[in-house]
């Protein structure tokens, strides 16, 4: 359901990382699926020490490839400005962070929860910074939220909040730019380690999401959980022949496509399935997936879905009705809703492909 990534370009610019940055503005929580598209929900979190700096452009540190490793599992970079190591694993809606400190009476991390409306809350007795972002380039309906959770393993020893350019000596914030920052002092070597997690659907639905897929689990835990379950979904096909780089090529390409679209149902505290609608605003149950545009994927990737992953495209199908249900329309780019940006009607053919090739489970 969410992704995340290092960033280098500025908050709202499509191109979230380019290869030839040689600096990062953040860690971003990111639902892009192309830079023409955009992002949605997005918010960042960084880790800084000496003075104290919010403003992306300020706090962007040199980084360079020969120390970062990207996998997709795991990422990690040296922070050059700061002397910090950043270390990060997903699970399916929450992450796991891991930053190592060097020795400092001003180590601080930072979350920013971007434009177009934002709130804050820091609790110290806690160690957990809640809060929501809005921010959005259409396809939304009034309500739309990302309520999102962090929860640290250290005490607080400075907290401030940071709103629309100014630092705030309060716990809470709520404009249209906000953030957050926690600062504490750090020995040589020293590990603090952030606990983050999301939902669309309410702050109490977030904390269960983090409960449910990273609990008490540390960051070697939910690396090699990552690893696990990147490796289960790739060796479902197995190709022989060709070159070892004709074999990266082809497993870099399924990576890729396993990416899209994307997740968009979360699991309540009965476990039912349950899903915050882009189209109605409304909590609705069953499957619920966004981020693709039709025109561009009905050739090739439903087809795929099809005959290797039958049991995703029937979800994914299950997921078209439930669009159709809650809009009176099937999508053609949703992202996380209906963007009205492209004609035809490719998503009906893939119902009618797939239920030609024996893939059932949904009504129609």
């Amino acid at each position: 359901m969410n992704f995340w990534t290092a960033q280098t370009a500025k908050m709202g610019d499509g191109w979230c990382y380019a290869y030839d940055a040689h600096k990062l503005r953040g860690f971003k929580q990111t639902h892009q699926p192309s830079p023409w598209i955009n992002d949605y929900a997005a918010f960042s979190i960084f880790p800084v020490t000496g003075k104290l700096v919010f403003d992306e452009n300020k706090r962007a540190s040199w980084f360079s490839h020969k120390a970062e490793i990207a996998r997709p599992y795991y990422y990690k970079a040296y922070l050059a400005d700061y002397d910090v190591v950043a270390e990060m694993s997903p699970t399916e809606r929450s992450a796991i962070f891991q930053f190592t400190f060097p020795k400092s009476d001003s180590s601080y991390i930072l979350l920013d929860a971007f434009d177009k409306g934002s709130m804050v809350s820091i609790d110290t007795a806690r160690r957990t910074i809640t809060g929501y972002c809005r921010n959005n380039h259409g396809g939304v309906p009034e309500n739309f939220h990302n309520y999102f959770v962090a929860v640290f393993d250290k005490d607080f020893e400075m907290v401030k909040t940071w709103k629309d350019s100014t630092f705030q000596n309060e716990k809470t914030a709520e404009g249209n730019h906000v953030g957050a920052i926690v600062g504490f002092k750090t020995k040589t070597g020293e590990k603090v380690m952030v606990k983050i997690s999301s939902s669309f659907i309410s702050d109490e639905q977030a904390k269960l999401n983090l409960k449910r897929e990273i609990g008490d689990k540390d960051f070697i835990s939910i690396k090699n959980s990552a690893k696990t379950l990147w490796n289960n979904e790739l060796s479902k096909i197995e190709v022989e022949g060709g070159s070892d780089a004709e074999r990266q090529t082809f497993y870099s390409a399924l990576y890729r496509l396993l990416l899209f679209p994307r997740k968009f149902y979360e699991f309540d505290k009965d476990s039912s399935m349950v899903h915050y609608s882009p189209y109605n605003g409304k909590i609705e149950k069953g499957y619920m997936f966004t981020d693709n545009g039709f025109w561009d994927t009905f050739r090739a990737v439903f087809p795929f879905f099809t005959l290797m992953y039958p049991e995703l495209n029937s979800q994914i199908m299950q997921g078209l009705v439930n669009t159709y249900k809650e809009s009176g329309w099937l999508p053609e780019w949703a992202s996380p809703g209906h963007r009205d940006c492209m004609i035809g009607s490719n998503s009906a053919s893939l119902i009618a492909d797939s239920y030609i090739k024996g893939i059932r489970g949904y009504d129609i």
